[in-house]
């Protein structure tokens, strides 16, 4: 096929533009593929952290036209006019927040002969506001296609657009971040780690709907039940807090379990991940709301067995105690039973198992396998 994908990629750092980077070198190995990305994104209100980092390059697109200005009519425009010059049978549209829905809008309305394909990251945001959905209907009823991660995005996605061609899929994994394929104990030599240590890693960004409180609540239950056992445990932290971060440490303080926390507060380059999921032995998400998380997926890419709340698409992707375990969310006793669980009973080997199983279903080629689908279905 012929297409076009529209969507951010490196200097962007959001996972998204990894998602988009990673998609487009699959899609490029059978494909004739352009990639369109943006001039500007967001509006700095919008996006408080840095919007770009060009020192992590290692999924450059060096073929990559940034030419869509987000908040500019006439880039919209002429991004239209660019794509039917080039008449692609497709074009790849990244859907994440109604944000973009007049930029979107116009570019969609204007193209003229081919089919689009929506890949709805979340159909409705996270944080809803008043017309979000006037706003994300608007927009996708523009497509012929749809992909989503998520059951519950399918099913948010089918109560604005009841016939919606529309395909669930798992997010593919992230497998770029195994950099110097590292080993639990040098990445435990590099953080500081004793090899007998019992480790836990909460990943990414710190928001309230990501349950970093319920994890903290879990680890308390864990040493107060006991106390000896829990001084192997450490839970390493590693993403933005955006200035949530005084709370988060008065709660800590409050529930003295300091001694058991480790927290790196910031944006994590791509060269730094491979260490903290190398030296992690679970990956805990204890999310009291969500669609997907890439986050899973990295965890995989590493072998790690996840931990996550049953909400949104996760239970899609983590099975229970075959690749990790699930607990109903806002409940740091469950949590606290599946760690002591976890380590107690050395579930590591049986969960990297799973995990192997399922490495195909979670690959970009059977994303591209979907993809190629559609167009054999038109």
């Amino acid at each position: 096929m012929k297409i076009v994908m529209i969507g951010p990629v490196y200097p962007y750092t959001s996972g998204l533009s990894y998602y988009v980077s990673l998609l487009y070198r699959q899609l490029c190995k059978h494909h004739d593929v352009t990639l369109l990305s943006y001039s500007f994104q967001y509006p700095q209100f919008m996006y408080k952290r840095p919007q770009k980092d060009y020192e992590e390059d290692s999924l450059k697109i060096e073929e990559a036209q940034y030419v869509l200005h987000t908040a500019n009519p006439f880039s919209c425009l002429k991004t239209a006019r660019l794509i039917n010059s080039i008449n692609p049978d497709l074009v790849i549209f990244q859907w994440l927040h109604p944000y973009f829905a007049p930029c979107y809008t116009i570019v969609a309305r204007h193209i003229k002969k081919s089919r689009i394909l929506f890949m709805c990251h979340n159909v409705f945001p996270h944080e809803r506001f008043p017309l979000d959905r006037f706003l994300t209907k608007m927009t996708l009823k523009h497509g012929d296609h749809f992909t989503v991660h998520a059951k519950s995005d399918a099913d948010d996605l089918l109560s604005i657009l009841p016939d919606a061609d529309l395909k669930v899929t798992v997010h593919p994994t992230y497998n770029f971040f195994k950099l110097k394929d590292m080993s639990k104990s040098e990445a435990r030599k590099i953080l500081n780690i004793d090899e007998d240590t019992n480790v836990l890693l909460f990943f990414g960004l710190v928001r309230p709907y990501k349950g970093l409180q319920h994890l903290l609540d879990a680890l308390k239950i864990i040493k107060d039940e006991d106390p000896e056992n829990s001084r192997k445990l450490l839970l390493l932290v590693a993403g933005d807090f955006s200035g949530s971060r005084p709370e988060y440490d008065e709660k800590i303080a409050s529930l003295g379990i300091g001694s058991l926390i480790n927290i790196t507060d910031g944006h994590i380059p791509i060269s730094e991940v491979e260490k903290f999921f190398a030296a992690s032995d679970l990956v805990v998400l204890p999310y009291e709301d969500a669609t997907q998380s890439g986050v899973i997926q990295v965890a995989y890419s590493f072998d790690k067995p996840v931990l996550a709340t049953r909400v949104g698409g996760l239970p899609d992707v983590v099975f229970d105690k075959e690749t990790g375990y699930l607990v109903e969310p806002k409940r740091p006793d469950l949590i606290a039973e599946s760690i002591k669980d976890f380590f107690d009973n050395d579930r590591a080997e049986v969960l990297g198992a799973g995990i192997e199983r399922e490495k195909y279903r979670y690959s970009w080629d059977r994303m591209e396998e979907l993809i190629t689908e559609f167009n054999k279905e038109k």
